[in-house]
């Protein structure tokens, strides 16, 4: 009777289960266990939309590499491990891993423009200022304010459209720095145009953000590595992530060899020099350096590695805003910092500026006590004359200028370098060249 039972049932079944059914002769104990086995499901990450900044967007930076992330080709555990886990959505960077063939890896840096909190921070103020409310559709409210709406009509990024903002790179903004800017913006299809009719609504809420929040990322996209600049590669973004070629910060040399922290010490007196004379006749300059300023590839390359400090005056064009147009004050000009910090005037800034800075918080770390007496006390006396400023240190008159003084250092410091496989970037070259 069961079987007759079974089979009967089995009638307005699907076809394909009575297709099982009748293989196993509506036999009920073979039935129960003849359930089709589950495929084994590689652990994943649980991405939620809040970790990445894509519930912010498009009050972001960009999703250009989100797909590498939702691949698993972007991994946080830098052992590649199974467990798959996410770090803490609290932390400003993260060590990843990174490929394009699912074989080889290689090491990434993940980093927000700042930290969680100071974004949560940056969002309420956004509704509580312009909606009047706690929480709000942040694109919604942005896209409201005068700013973005002349954005929206703009058919060239110029420097009213960015008045105000609070990154050193646009407190002296030319026509031709901003056309870079749009012609080598790298979340979005390329262009090469100086106009922005390739730029969507959504893509000049993007850029304005950014610029608003950290220029960091954008200063990667528009002088990159692969020119010569001293920056990381710009990978990509995805919501608030930025992802860019793995690094490790200079204060994590500060203990080196003697050989190691002179041949730092003259790449970052090469860098500065870059900075102030360059082919494009851009002045780089700092607004502030610490010891995550810097940084260094496995191969032994210092390159900057924190861009956000970096201000730029075009020495062709010079500066198109005023003072009272760089006093400007909106919400975009409060998102990360007080809005009553003062502007520093751009012609305020001169030749020595980085260097000073360098030799006051930099260069004693890196190389103090590191060499014998005589060279060191020379060392050390070159660095508190440099560190009191160019124009009021004695014996380095102002006359003299940063490329002199920086001359005057590296004179000092090249005969304690060596030519080594510590050195992979410049080895074996240095064995046949005297650049070296």
């Amino acid at each position: 009777m069961g079987r007759w039972i079974c089979c009967l049932c089995s009638r307005v079944a699907d076809p394909l289960m009575l297709l099982l059914v009748l293989a196993l002769g509506c036999d009920t104990s073979t039935a129960a266990t003849a359930s089709p086995s589950v495929p084994h499901i590689k652990p994943s990450y649980s991405f939620g939309r809040t970790f990445l900044g894509l519930d912010k967007c498009n009050a972001c930076i960009g999703t250009s590499i989100c797909k590498k992330f939702f691949k698993e080709e972007i991994r946080f555990d830098t052992w590649l491990s199974s467990h798959l886990k996410l770090p803490p959505s609290s932390l400003l960077s993260y060590s990843g891993n990174y490929t394009d063939d699912a074989k080889s890896w290689r090491l990434v840096d993940i980093t927000r423009l700042t930290s969680k909190y100071q974004h949560d921070r940056a969002d309420k103020r956004i509704c509580t200022s312009l909606l009047k409310t706690k929480t709000c559709s942040l694109e919604r409210a942005l896209r409201r304010t005068q700013r973005f709406q002349k954005w929206l009509r703009a058919k060239r990024l110029t420097p009213d459209l960015v008045q105000g903002l609070s990154s050193p790179m646009l407190r002296c903004p030319s026509q031709r720095l901003l056309d870079r800017i749009v012609r080598r913006y790298a979340e979005v299809p390329d262009a090469g145009s100086i106009y922005m009719d390739h730029l969507t609504d959504r893509d000049k809420l993007r850029l304005l953000y950014t610029l608003a929040v950290n220029s960091h990322p954008i200063l990667l996209q528009i002088f990159p590595d692969v020119e010569g600049w001293p920056f990381p590669r710009y990978l990509g973004s995805c919501g608030r992530l930025v992802v860019s070629a793995s690094t490790r910060p200079l204060r994590d040399f500060f203990g080196a060899a003697p050989e190691v922290a002179a041949d730092l010490a003259l790449q970052l007196l090469a860098v500065l020099r870059s900075m102030g004379t360059n082919d494009l006749n851009y002045f780089f300059y700092f607004t502030h350096v610490d010891a995550g300023t810097f940084g260094v590839f496995s191969n032994g390359h210092l390159f900057i590695r924190d861009a956000s400090t970096l201000g730029i005056i075009d020495k062709e064009e010079g500066s198109q805003l005023t003072d009272g147009q760089q006093e400007y004050k909106d919400i975009f000009s409060c998102l990360t910092v007080d809005c009553q910090s003062p502007f520093v005037s751009c012609d305020s800034i001169g030749e020595e500026h980085s260097l000073v800075m360098v030799c006051r918080e930099l260069f004693p770390k890196l190389l103090a006590g590191k060499f014998l007496p005589p060279v060191q006390e020379k060392i050390d006396a070159f660095l508190q004359r440099c560190a009191r400023g160019l124009g009021h240190a004695r014996g380095l008159g102002h006359a003299r200028g940063a490329s002199q003084a920086m001359a005057e250092l590296a004179g000092i410091l090249k005969p304690l370098r060596s030519c080594d496989s510590r050195f992979a970037y410049r080895y074996p070259d240095c064995r046949y060249s005297d650049k070296y």
